[in-house]
């Protein structure tokens, strides 16, 4: 994680920051509603913000599609703390499944990792975890070794549907030999503390509704609003049609608004949903706003000087003030002219366990496929490079060289 304050102490320009939870955008009074939600409580928890312009950044929450138990049964993958939940849910199954007198049947569900999600975020979950399995967990604690098991369920018919073919075959192939099974084309219909339902067609055409027990469940699908950008839509009468997110047009405004924007999962773009998109969309309204603030700056000057022109009572004074003023309006051209965003697409790359990696990366006219270990290596680059400080890179780096020589840590907290 990047702390905010870290980086806003090297800004110039005056910012203030409230550590909160944003319940509410009230569109029509300019007023924007936080509360406090850390464990110290102080004075007041609430309050609200007024605002001449808003971005709104907020992301998205798991989309669980309505299926009953996931909620309470399953683990996400979005925030620190999910991971932090994850890491103790998996030392937990491990411990108990070791417990004296346990049976069979139990120790076989405690140990198995189901991973529902095909996208990125499940296939490269389900490589680490397997990783772990293979390279710590089975050289501490040997007598799971026969039945800890890893499955990714994906209602579609491959995973990784982002990616080219044979890099799709390739990830396949490197999961079979890595003992972690697919299920394509398996669709949960309900999540239970010990066990899925989930939903296949057999070989003749038949439905078929199987019981799959688990120990850990780690819930990586699609994306749903957040009830505060739900809240926002309904107060804007051109978002009444939008349901997957604040529509925005091509300078990411949102529909509707004249002084609302709108970047990340939250805003509907005809993007994918995205870390790449965001950043872009982020750099994109950066530049704009600068933009912003020199045609406030330049405009202000030339009203200063047209009043100079105007009660100058020399005419060498008036042609200074004119000669300004053309330049000015030089300036104020070339400051306004920017175009609408335009996403620029720089490829996709997936980690898939084993020390090895695909990547389908846009290359000159076309697009270069590539997958294995030496793309494993061009992907620890690329996310080296999109840390946001020299300080994380180094952490990364340090946590990364820990790992290749002591191992994982493999105590619960």
């Amino acid at each position: 994680m990047e702390p905010i304050r870290s980086f806003l102490r090297h800004k110039k320009a005056a910012v203030k920051y409230y550590e909160a939870e944003c319940t509410k955008i009230d569109y029509e009074k300019k007023m924007i509603y936080i509360n406090d939600e850390s464990e110290i409580k102080g004075s007041t928890s609430a309050t609200e913000v007024p605002f001449d312009m808003l971005v709104v950044g907020v992301g998205a929450e798991n989309a669980t599609f309505g299926i009953p138990g996931v909620r309470e049964h399953g683990c996400f993958l979005k925030e620190v703390p999910d991971a932090q939940r994850i890491r103790k849910r998996i030392m937990d199954c491990v411990e108990t499944a070791t417990f004296k007198d346990q049976s069979p049947e139990e120790v076989k569900r405690l140990l198995h990792m189901v991973v529902v999600g095909g996208g990125p975020t499940g296939v490269e979950f389900a490589g680490e975890l397997q990783d772990f399995f293979e390279n710590d967990l089975r050289k501490w604690i040997p007598e799971i070794s026969k039945n800890f098991h890893v499955t990714l369920v994906e209602a579609l018919p491959n995973v990784l549907p982002m990616f080219s073919k044979n890099l799709i075959e390739y990830t396949e192939q490197t999961f079979k030999e890595e003992t972690i099974d697919i299920r394509t084309k398996t669709m949960v219909k309900r999540v239970e503390e010990t066990y899925i339902e989930a939903e296949y067609t057999d070989a003749s055409g038949k439905k078929v509704l199987e019981k799959i027990p688990y120990g850990l469940l780690v819930w990586a699908t699609g994306n749903a609003l957040k009830p505060v950008v739900k809240d926002l839509m309904s107060q804007i009468s051109a978002q009444k049609d939008s349901r997957r997110g604040l529509a925005v047009n091509e300078y990411l405004v949102v529909k509707g608004t004249e002084n609302i924007w709108a970047v990340g999962d939250c805003a509907i773009a005809n993007y994918a949903p995205t870390a790449q998109v965001a950043a872009q969309e982020g750099a994109f309204l950066a530049r704009l706003f600068n933009q912003m603030a020199k045609t406030n700056e330049i405009e202000t000057e030339l009203a200063e000087l047209s009043n100079v022109q105007e009660k100058a009572s020399s005419k060498p004074v008036r042609d200074e003030a004119f000669g300004k003023i053309k330049d000015l309006q030089k300036r104020l051209r070339r400051v306004k002219n920017i175009g609408p965003f335009e996403y620029s697409h720089q490829g996709s790359l997936a980690y898939i366990g084993s020390e090895k990696a695909v990547a389908d990366i846009s290359w000159l006219t076309g697009n270069l496929a590539t997958g294995g270990q030496l793309t494993y290596f061009f992907w620890r680059s690329a996310y080296l490079s999109m840390c946001f400080s020299t300080r994380n890179r180094i952490l990364v780096i340090m946590d990364w060289a820990k790992t290749q020589v002591f191992g994982r840590d493999v105590s619960r907290e």
